[in-house]
């Protein structure tokens, strides 16, 4: 796969306070390189600098920090949470690590970023949600990217591990939603594997599907104070 470009990320999108949205970058990177395709992260992609794009790589001077490839995204789909499920589900993580992520940060203004906040769906059964509701200057398939990126995070249970980071993400963008419109996104872990967990999610608008992925996160090694 042969593309040749450069992709700088603002500091709008980060997810982290110094690195972008994960979501976000492979949307990004999925949109130089052509879709179904498979990003998977190396480092986070940082925010503010010149990365090219080029053979199924993204690189920072000689630093590798993405690869990509064509992919199908194969998932079975649970049925859309309806709207007022998804409302009652939504739980703002106010002890999140990364406050002021692009997607699902709790210090974000009202008119900046997705304010997609996911929470369990009814009792026990592994599936999350939560309501959006995009504005005119959250639009486009990159964004739908982000929308499904942290909502694995949460049903993977990052609430109780503490931190997931992004390793791998698939998705089909199948359209991107209008300003205004009232939209759904679920997620629901798929398996796991010591620290890697997979996820699925999927986003709705009225019961008709938006677009759908599959994730890797990671959980980071715990580490010793000095």
């Amino acid at each position: 796969m042969r593309v040749v470009a450069e992709l700088l990320i603002e500091p709008l999108y980060r997810g982290p306070d110094d690195s972008a949205n994960g979501g976000y970058a492979c949307g990004r990177i999925a949109a130089l390189a052509g879709e179904p395709v498979e990003v998977t992260l190396r480092r986070p992609p940082p925010l503010g600098v010149p990365l090219r794009v080029q053979d199924g790589r993204v690189t920072d001077g000689e630093a590798l920090v993405a690869e990509f490839g064509p992919a199908p995204v194969e998932l079975e789909l649970p049925p859309p949470p309806g709207w007022a499920e998804a409302v009652d589900a939504q739980r703002p993580d106010v002890d999140s690590p990364f406050p002021h992520c692009f997607v699902c940060g709790v210090r974000r203004a009202p008119d900046e970023g997705l304010h997609i906040h996911p929470g369990p769906v009814g009792a026990g059964g592994g599936l999350v949600a939560a309501p959006w509701v995009p504005r005119p200057d959250t639009m486009g398939a990159e964004v739908v990217w982000c929308a499904l990126d942290c909502p694995g995070a949460y049903a993977c249970g990052v609430t109780s591990r503490g931190t997931l980071v992004l390793g791998r993400l698939a998705a089909r963008v199948l359209r991107a939603p209008e300003p205004g419109e009232r939209c759904v996104v679920a997620g629901w872990q798929l398996a796991a594997d010591g620290r890697k967990l997979d996820a699925g999610t999927a986003l709705w608008s009225d019961g008709e599907l938006l677009g759908y992925a599959r994730a890797t996160w990671i959980e980071p090694r715990a580490t010793s104070a000095a």
